[in-house]
C-alpha cells in the first residue's frame, strides 16, 4: 500500500537546520535520508545494476541499455524512499549532489568503509548495519 501524502517526509531541512548549500553540508544529509539499511540496500541493487547496464551499453553501443541503466538506477532508489525510508528522494531538490552521493555511497559500502560514515554523520543512535 503506498504511504499517505502526511507519512512521507520531504528533503526539506527542518526549521532548526538550514538546507544543505555545499556538497560538504549536503553529505551528512544525504546519509540520514539513507537511514535505513533496506534502503541503502535497494540503492545498492539499482547502482550495481544500472553500471552493469552501462556497460553492456558501453559494449553494444545499445541506446536501449542506455535507457534501462538510468531507470534502473533511478526505480530502485526511488521505490525504496517511498516504501522503506518514506521521504522525498534528494534528487528532486538536488540532482547533480544526489547522483554523486549515489555513486560515493556505492563504493564506500564496496570497499568497507560506509560504516564509518554512518556512525559519523547519522542523527540515530544503535548499529547501522550497511
Amino acid at each position: 500500500m503506498a504511504p499517505q501524502q502526511s507519512e512521507i517526509r520531504t528533503e526539506t531541512a527542518a526549521p532548526s537546520e538550514a538546507p544543505p548549500t555545499t556538497y560538504d553540508e549536503f553529505w551528512p544529509f544525504y546519509l540520514n535520508e539513507h537511514s535505513k539499511p533496506e534502503t541503502r540496500r535497494l540503492h545498492y541493487v539499482g547502482t550495481a545494476l544500472a553500471l552493469a547496464l552501462l556497460a553492456c551499453s558501453l559494449a553494444t553501443l545499445s541506446g536501449w541499455m542506455l535507457l534501462a541503466a538510468i531507470v534502473c538506477g533511478y526505480a530502485f532508489a526511488w521505490l525504496s524512499h517511498a516504501f522503506v525510508e518514506r521521504n522525498r528522494p534528494a534528487t528532486f531538490t538536488y540532482p547533480v549532489w544526489s547522483l554523486i552521493s549515489d555513486f560515493r555511497m556505492f563504493f564506500l559500502w564496496i570497499s568497507g568503509r560506509l560504516e564509518p560514515e554512518l556512525q559519523q554523520h547519522l542523527k540515530t543512535s544503535g548499529p547501522t548495519r550497511n
